[in-house]
Formats: C-alpha cells, structure tokens, sequence
C-alpha cells in the first residue's frame, strides 16, 4: 500500500518550486504553456499539486531553462560502490588451515 498523502505533498511541493522558477523568470502561466507547447490547465494543474506527466515536466522545465534541475534527481555517482570494496580488502584472501582430528 503507497502513501498518497506523502505522495501529495510531494506533488505539491514540486509545483510550488515550478510556480516559483515561473515567478522568477517573469512569466505568467498562459505564456509559459505556450512557450512549453503545453495546455494552460496542464501547468496549472502542475503547479497545484494536481498531477502531471512527466512529459510536461520535463517541457516546462526547459522552458524555464532549468532542464539541470533534473540531474538532480539521479546525480552522477562520484565513488563507485565497487571500488569502495575492492578498496576495503588488504590483500587477497587466505584460507584459514586448522589441524585435524587428534591430539
């Protein structure tokens, strides 16, 4: 079972963040839809939360020149989880001889 609640806070963070790039680049919502190749109710719906595709991310974020913002959401790894345990060993393995049966 998900979470909508937090799924719906979510989405309307996100749409507060978009209203605000829209602010800040002074656009009002009827021209950044048609300088993304959007409907107007498809930013409006995302900016309030209400869902959206990812399609329409995606075009207005570009038209609000703020495509890196994506990166953010699956940044470049800086170490490789690999070479941390390749790194974490001193030496090869040895096996561990113990002497059998007896005395």
């Amino acid at each position: 079972m998900t979470d909508d609640s937090g799924t719906d806070d979510l989405e309307a963070r996100l749409g507060a963040q978009i209203r605000a790039l829209r602010l800040d680049a002074g656009y009002d919502q009827r021209a950044l839809a048609e300088l993304a190749d959007v409907g107007l109710s498809s930013i409006k719906n995302l900016e309030n939360g209400r869902g959206s595709t990812l399609r329409t991310v995606i075009r207005v974020l570009r038209a609000l020149h703020a495509e890196a913002w994506l990166d953010t959401l699956s940044p470049e790894p800086t170490v490789s989880p690999i070479d941390v345990l390749r790194g974490q060993s001193a030496g090869p393995r040895q096996r561990v001889y113990r002497p059998r049966g007896g005395a």
